[in-house]
């Protein structure tokens, strides 16, 4: 099959940005690389434009009617028995992420542009949670972005399916220090449990300075320390082999389950530098 509509991280074809999407991509090299990356597929970015009436979705976006476009989007019935099959060999919780072509760039980051969903059970749910990730292709606030940094008329929305880490910390790490202007240290923000408490706001993380070893210049701890000076080092040193890897300074995703074992959830470049 020459256009398949799952591609897995390990398959080559997924490290391409016009199948798989800025993040699909981007998990897919660092898989191909050896890095701890939890396993997972991509629906391709071809599969929603298949999915729908494409020539009234690319109108009714260009004309930002991000409504009727949602609505549109909303009645679309992806792969269900392809996405099943390929889910049950995950199994158990996963996360449905958005993973459009020109997300993750070195231009237009897009974060927060689509919805995520976490601790996603069953292959219905995982094909809903698909559903939505399209239709947040088609937001209000996602069009207004495109219409600056994009293309109204692209459909090319890859969906990721990954299988979910427990963590008991996470968080970001920037391998520059993007306020500064600082290529001498690394930033790292770090919570109890998953990340996503920190992006809507529901903790406030610890805030680490370090530089390219990993060693502390300067610490804001919030309550009780979250990273140790090996999680910092352990960062520092993955933060480097990604930044050579991908040749540009990153904006890493990371999670350290029970067993003290380090996963990398996602890499962008740093666009404010």
């Amino acid at each position: 099959m020459s256009n398949p509509a799952i591609l897995w991280f390990t398959d080559k074809a997924c490290q391409d940005t016009r199948h798989a999407g800025g993040k699909g991509a981007s998990l897919a090299t660092m898989t191909a690389a050896g890095l701890p990356v939890p396993p997972g597929f991509v629906i391709a970015a071809h599969v929603l434009e298949q999915s729908v009436d494409a020539e009234q979705l690319r109108a009714l976006a260009v004309a930002q009617d991000y409504r009727t476009a949602q609505m549109l989007v909303r009645q679309a019935r992806p792969p269900h028995h392809t996405i099943a099959t390929s889910y049950q060999q995950l199994g158990g919780l996963v996360a449905v992420r958005s993973s459009a072509h020109a997300e993750d760039s070195t231009t237009a980051s897009y974060a927060g542009q689509q919805e995520t969903y976490l601790n996603v059970s069953g292959a219905d749910d995982v094909c809903a949670r698909v559903v939505d990730c399209w239709a947040s292709f088609f937001s209000e606030r996602a069009l207004f972005y495109r219409a600056r940094k994009g293309s109204l008329t692209d459909l090319a929305m890859a969906v990721v399916v990954q299988k979910m880490v427990q963590p008991v910390k996470s968080g970001v790490l920037f391998t520059v220090d993007p306020v500064n202007r600082r290529h001498d240290r690394m930033i790292v923000e770090a919570v109890f449990g998953l990340g996503e408490k920190a992006v809507s706001g529901e903790v406030t993380p610890d805030h680490y300075v370090i530089d390219r070893a990993g060693e502390i210049k300067r610490e804001h701890i919030i309550d009780r320390r979250v990273l140790t000076t090996h999680d910092l080092q352990l960062l520092a040193d993955l933060g480097r082999q990604l930044e050579v890897y991908f040749g540009t300074p990153q904006d890493i995703e990371w999670a350290i389950d029970e067993a003290g074992c380090l996963y990398l959830l996602q890499s962008r470049p740093v666009t404010t530098m």
